[in-house]
């Protein structure tokens, strides 16, 4: 019996495979409840077009994100603090300030979580921050502190 998984099955595969089973465990578990449908000709080819599909979607998401990448990468990101003496900040900047300072000056809104510093920034200066817009894409960009 041909059968397309509804949800994921362990041993079995993924959501949207199509796999050939036993008539008994296809009928009597994965039918009964709810984790797969029998393979017609015409949901085996209604999958295949979601999976096209899905696959150009992802191929745009990925085109758009190296396109940003190289947006941001060609202005540095600046952020204005308060500091003492030998350019040491009062306080340090975190991935939290970054995420501010990018929705500010470019208009992007992103999670904190997704901005990669190594430790916080406690000097004046150019530093590098590497910032993850996909699964395959990360942009190190550099960011400007500046007395405020």
């Amino acid at each position: 019996m041909k059968v397309i998984l509804l949800k994921d099955v362990p041993k079995l595969g993924k959501k949207g495979e199509l796999h050939e089973v036993s008539d008994g465990f296809g009928r009597n578990y994965l039918l009964m409840r709810g984790l797969a449908m029998v393979a017609t000709d015409g949901k085996i080819r209604a999958i295949d077009k979601e999976k096209a599909d899905r696959s150009a979607h992802e191929a745009r998401e990925l085109q758009q994100a190296r396109e940003l990448a190289e947006a941001l990468r060609s202005k540095p990101l600046e952020v204005a603090a308060r500091s003492g003496e030998g350019g040491r900040l009062f306080g340090s900047i975190t991935s939290s300030d970054l995420a501010e300072a990018l929705k500010a000056q470019h208009g992007l809104d992103f999670d904190r979580r997704l901005i990669k510093l190594e430790n916080p920034l406690k000097t004046l200066g150019e530093h590098r921050f590497t910032l993850k817009l996909h699964p395959k894409v990360k942009a190190e960009l550099l960011v400007c502190v500046k007395e405020s």
